[in-house]
């Protein structure tokens, strides 16, 4: 018969092991109708619907996962013009905004370096509300924004703004990359 103290042992062990467990199961994910590439913090579900961009119809393709009350999220679109794609990064990023019923604190216009081409990317941060099962909760959404040729990426993390979340997010938003 096992004693009560081996037992008591054997579920330290076993609770222990389970705090171990990461919360994030970091993994590469490559976007199936948009070419990009990024590190995604848990297994993605994709889905594609139309979208309109003031007067560009589109579908985006959004790659996305939540992972600790946070959603990380690649959005794509091929635009039908690429004259039109910065103007489509600010609709994107403007309607991002209005969803949380939010305000940019922070942006930055950043060149990434590339073994092909340097591209430009617009970086913001923004603090809003947002509706979980009838309760208002605050949330920060953090994202990218960039424009390659005539598609369009928005890649965004939208949570409560912890500093694992923060750190994540970190991770996630640096390792994207348009191919």
């Amino acid at each position: 018969m096992i004693s009560v103290a081996r037992r008591c042992v054997a579920l330290a062990v076993l609770f222990s092991l389970a705090a171990c467990s990461p919360k994030y199961d970091w993994r590469d994910v490559h976007g199936s109708n948009s070419p990009f590439a990024v590190t995604m913090p848990g297994k993605p579900s994709e889905y594609t619907r139309p979208v309109q961009l003031d007067q560009m119809k589109a579908n985006m393709t959004m790659t996305a996962t939540q992972v600790d009350g946070a959603t990380f999220a690649v959005g794509a679109a091929e635009l039908p013009d690429a004259a039109k794609a910065q103007a489509a990064l600010t609709i994107m990023q403007t309607a991002l905004v209005k969803n949380i019923d939010g305000k940019i604190s922070k942006t930055k216009t950043i060149t990434q370096t590339t073994p092909k081409d340097p591209y430009p990317y617009t970086e913001i941060e923004a603090a809003g509300i947002q509706q979980i099962y009838g309760k208002t909760a605050p949330v920060l959404l953090l994202g990218r924004f960039v424009a390659v040729d005539k598609r369009v990426y928005q890649v965004i993390v939208a949570g409560e703004g912890s500093p694992a979340m923060r750190e994540a997010a970190e991770t996630f938003l640096t390792s994207f990359k348009p191919n």
